[in-house]
């Protein structure tokens, strides 16, 4: 797999994907992306880093259709819209991060030989809090979940100082950028 850099669509496999769902009718598109996620979820064993990334890109295009979700705006992604998604996707979604993130993955061994796989897994954790609706997931980032007043505002906690799962926030820091984990070995046509 040729990767370029750590977003969810800066590799070979996930390219080649976005072409599969840009040559597949609108219609088709959601079937497509569900299909990539059931490959995912229903793999036990060693789970292949092209399956995974496949999985990864469908989950940041369901993503994107989620409040708070990012618009897919790199080349690599797919040029034709994609219809309104099933809202079943986004837990299916969130089931096949976490299988990629589980061993044995491929992909999430990959990264985790590179300086860069600190900074991909809070990729893989951002994608999942929105899929999610929100909510935290410190086993993805290794950061506890805070639920103390502590540093929140006295307002949002209740009397016995813990603070409701709803105002915890999670802190990334933006613009950062690392060296590609490979070199690039190809580029999708067209773009």
């Amino acid at each position: 797999m040729g990767t370029w850099d750590i977003g969810h669509f800066d590799n070979d496999t996930a390219a080649d994907f976005s072409g599969t769902l840009d040559d597949a009718a609108e219609s088709e598109r959601p079937g497509i992306l569900r299909e990539a996620l059931l490959r995912v979820v229903g793999t036990d064993d060693y789970l292949d880093s092209d399956e995974a990334a496949e999985a990864v890109a469908a989950s940041a295009l369901v993503a994107a259709q989620c409040p708070g979700g990012e618009a897919v705006t790199t080349p690599y992604g797919p040029d034709e819209p994609v219809p309104a998604l099933p809202a079943d996707l986004r837990m299916l979604a969130v089931e096949a991060l976490d299988r990629t993130l589980r061993k044995p993955s491929e992909l999430m061994e990959l990264w985790d030989e590179t300086d860069a796989g600190p900074t991909w897994r809070a990729g893989m954790a951002g994608l999942r809090e929105v899929l999610a609706g929100g909510r935290l997931f410190p086993e993805l980032t290794g950061k506890p979940r805070s639920r103390t007043r502590q540093g929140a505002p006295a307002s949002r906690a209740d009397e016995s100082g813990v603070v409701p799962e709803s105002v915890l926030v999670q802190v990334r820091t933006p613009g950062t950028r690392s060296e590609p984990a490979w070199p690039m070995t190809k580029q999708r046509s067209g773009a």
